[in-house]
């Protein structure tokens, strides 16, 4: 499987499981037994959109494209986008 391949899969999979909606992927990289995606979820909508809560999740997938293990890391606001 190639990085587009992955990530299509890891967005699938965990909006699947947590029933978040996509903000987008931040990430990819293949790791020696599978790849690990980086994706941003909305975790509460606000409006303004800028005040949207995301929520960053790293997802583990092994070489077959199947999630092995997600984690949330941080939350963060739409608007934050200097890294603290």
């Amino acid at each position: 499987m190639d990085v587009s391949e992955i990530t299509e899969r890891a967005r699938e999979q965990l909006a699947s499981m947590t029933k978040l909606q996509l903000s987008g992927v931040i990430g990819a990289a293949r790791e020696d037994k599978g790849w690990v995606v980086t994706v941003e979820m909305i975790e509460k909508k606000s409006i303004p959109d800028g005040m949207d809560v995301l929520g960053i999740y790293e997802v583990k997938l092994t070489e077959q494209g199947q999630v092995a293990d997600f984690q949330r890391i941080k939350l963060r606001k739409r608007c934050e986008t200097v890294e603290a």
